[in-house]
């Protein structure tokens, strides 16, 4: 045990000498020696298939192509999930489209839930015990890695490494991908854990225990959309019981901010969109008024309601130039305007500079949420029903429909969110 910390940062970068091209090649020899030097009986199962598959993005807006992947090996610190369902976001559909510049060719998907069945070789042991083998889990797509300088002080949604290595590189932590192509072992990159696969690898401080009484299909939604929405509430809204509150957009995010905001007892929770579908969900699931932007303006019907005053917190959830300047106009004097959706690379939004500056009007960006605080509380509210999995879900997909599913959502079909169905 003298020499385990050694051993550990050794095989993790710094002194163990392996040809990056050896590697490549055989992806899993590195891994099965490692397993031979210091692998218990209970970190996997005793017997998991050779190979696995995957759906590929190689260039924008061609289709998404299913192909075969050598089964991916975690390292120290990672655990190999056995995935049940991966939800359909709109980051996964930017990157799809070209809207937003990632690596390829790529493994996307992001928002997972599946089943433990390897740790990664010397993982520690109280994560091994905190996901045994067998466990039902959801993954977040910010999967920290609990050493930067953020992740010390709880910041998990600030990552380093998880902004330098994935989303840069698309790699894990060590620089390397863990997704290599059956035929000719060509590495392929990861977007978040690659989720929209049989098996993915991810770091085990982004998991957290699902409770069997939770379904995997309607749970997977757990770890991207409503752990963004919370993070908006909680971190950056920071609201309060009694706040007035605007959601601008009630797409799969925008909608789960609906719940969250009626979760942490605001008052007014006003849902903006243009399509009266998705504004008749909302009314169902928190919003107590509902504004079409197409038909009324938006700015004006909200001052309305709230006595002229504006709403003390309003979210952007779209990404689009026009709703940043909507979310800016619509809160009151010191209000606060939350942006969460993504936009195409180099979109750039205005803001009134004279009202930001004499009424004291704060504009904060949130992207997704801290995955050791916020998971198992995400989890939590959904066991106790206080966030509803099934209205939040409204449309199933074979993994084998996964180009119809991302179509749909394109088309603006999916009210709520979409989730595929692996196994």
């Amino acid at each position: 045990m003298t020499f385990y910390p050694f051993i550990r940062r050794a095989i993790s970068s710094k002194f163990f000498s392996v040809h990056k091209s050896h590697l490549l090649r055989s992806p899993s020899t590195f891994h099965h020696a490692l397993t031979r030097i210091n692998h218990s009986p209970s970190s996997s199962y005793s017997s998991l298939p050779s190979y696995m598959r995957a759906a590929v993005f190689s260039e924008p807006n061609k289709p998404l192509t299913i192909q075969e992947f050598h089964m991916p090996r975690p390292k120290a610190g990672e655990v190999l999930i056995k995935i049940k369902a991966c939800g359909v976001c709109h980051s996964d559909l930017h990157v799809i489209k070209g809207e937003i510049p990632f690596p390829s060719p790529c493994v996307v998907g992001h928002e997972i839930t599946g089943e433990v069945v390897e740790h990664g070789p010397l993982t520690d042991r109280k994560t091994i015990e905190r996901l045994p083998i067998g466990a039902h889990v959801v993954g977040a797509f910010i999967m920290p890695c609990g050493n930067c300088s953020y992740c010390s002080k709880g910041h998990d949604d600030l990552c380093e490494d998880f902004f330098a290595f994935n989303r840069a590189k698309g790699t894990l932590y060590d620089g390397e991908t863990r997704l290599f192509l059956h035929r000719d072992g060509k590495p392929i990159y990861m977007y978040s854990m690659g989720g929209l696969a049989e098996y993915c690898v991810t770091p085990a401080h982004g998991v957290s225990i699902l409770p069997k009484s939770l379904p995997y299909t309607e749970s997977a939604i757990l770890g991207c959309a409503v752990f963004t929405a919370y993070g908006a509430m909680a971190h950056a809204a920071e609201v309060c019981p009694g706040d007035s509150i605007a959601i601008i957009g009630i797409g799969g995010v925008g909608s789960s901010c609906l719940q969250i905001a009626r979760a942490f007892g605001a008052s007014y929770i006003i849902a903006v969109d243009v399509q009266d579908d998705k504004l008749l969900k909302a009314k169902t699931i928190g919003a107590t008024h509902t504004i079409n932007s197409h038909k009324e303006d938006a700015i004006e019907k909200i001052r309305e309601i709230t006595g002229g005053m504006g709403v003390d917190i309003a979210v952007e959830a779209l990404g689009r130039p026009q709703t940043f300047m909507q979310c800016t106009q619509s809160v009151k004097d010191g209000g606060k305007a939350v942006m969460i959706g993504l936009a195409q690379a180099g979109s750039v939004g205005e803001i009134d500079i004279n009202r930001l500056v004499r009424r004291k009007i704060k504009v904060i960006g949130s992207y997704g949420g801290r995955a050791r605080q916020d998971l198992p509380k995400l989890v939590k509210l959904a066991e106790s029903g206080i966030f509803n999995l099934s209205d939040a879900v409204s449309r199933k997909y074979k993994f084998e429909d996964s180009n119809q599913a991302f179509q749909d959502l394109n088309e603006g079909k999916i009210i709520g969110r979409a989730v595929i169905e692996i196994a």
